[in-house]
């Protein structure tokens, strides 16, 4: 029978015996009682009550961490801290990398302070699995970079920045411009502006940075995949020596910024003020993201790395190199 086409009153005797079995710990006969039914009766209350969608189940998995792999990682490279999750077979990488991340800024994130965000498919992953209750008294977040269009939603900045106040409670400190403009003059020009400049300076205060780390190879690109640039000049970039970027700034294998005309028609956060918010958290993982890992490590861009373990063992072998 359709939702629609039951009573309230019968929604609301459902309701009742789904509280009392699943969050009160009731027994079937202790409910049967309560309610002067019989308990097969209840049997099939419940049943309905999960038919109708009064009670929704939610198997939360937990995410395992290689503690090896977190060790290596903390002691080559000096990280903060390092967060690797086990992969098993089949599943889905984003919601795990977002989910360990997630758990970590929960730990980390004050009352007070200012949360600085790129946008990306594991920044947007993070967001989903963010969980204040209740929310976070005085919470700041701030936009870091320009936003990459809206046909993505996962790099549209504003709308992270929406879901992270969503989740977080607080104020939203916009970036109100896109990620790329059509000339370094008109960059520059909106650099200079009253609302940008205040949203560089407010994001200078970030207490923690939640980023991407993405590849410079044109079939993985966002800047691609979003159609902002053809594939024909993010070849040029990475044939230039770039492997990735981190909050919209090109880098190099040891983490040095990729000087380009591209980068300059840019409009974020520097990559000096970048480098002065105290945690910088990189979430980020897959085969391609190897080496953008290594030179976001390397260069200092972050210094939280939360990642799976074959990317791990990955950015190990391979800075040895």
């Amino acid at each position: 029978m359709p939702h629609n086409k039951v009573s309230p009153d019968r929604l609301n005797i459902l309701a009742d015996a789904a509280e009392m079995y699943y969050l009160k710990g009731q027994s079937q006969s202790q409910i049967a009682k309560n309610l002067g039914v019989s308990r097969s009766m209840v049997s099939r209350m419940l049943t309905d009550a999960r038919r109708f969608g009064l009670v929704q189940i939610h198997i939360e998995r937990p995410v395992n961490h290689n503690k090896e792999l977190e060790k290596l990682l903390c002691q080559q490279f000096g990280l903060k801290k390092a967060i690797v999750v086990e992969q098993r077979s089949g599943q889905a990488l984003l919601p795990s990398l977002g989910k360990a991340a997630a758990r970590y800024i929960e730990e980390e994130l004050k009352p007070g302070q200012t949360l600085g965000t790129s946008w990306g498919t594991a920044i947007s992953a993070t967001v989903d699995e963010l969980q204040f209750e209740p929310p976070v008294p005085g919470i700041r977040i701030v936009q870091l970079l320009g936003s990459l269009g809206a046909r993505i939603k996962q790099y549209h900045g504003i709308a992270i920045v929406n879901r992270l106040v969503d989740k977080l409670g607080g104020e939203g400190i916009y970036l109100n411009a896109p990620f790329l403009v059509e000339s370094t003059r008109l960059a520059s020009v909106l650099k200079e502006s009253k609302d940008i400049l205040e949203t560089f300076q407010l994001g200078r205060q970030s207490d923690i940075a939640l980023l991407g780390i993405g590849s410079a190879k044109p079939e993985v690109s966002p800047y691609v995949l979003a159609g902002y640039l053809p594939e024909a000049e993010m070849q040029t970039i990475c044939d230039s020596g770039a492997v990735g970027d981190v909050c919209g700034i090109f880098i190099d294998i040891f983490g040095n910024p990729s000087h380009s005309e591209l980068q300059d028609r840019t409009i974020g956060i520097s990559l000096e003020d970048l480098r002065n918010i105290p945690l910088r958290i990189g979430v980020s993982g897959g085969p391609h993201k190897i080496s953008p890992i290594i030179g976001a490590i390397r260069g200092k861009h972050i210094n939280v790395l939360v990642t799976d373990t074959n990317t791990a063992q990955g950015v190990i072998n391979n800075a040895k190199e």
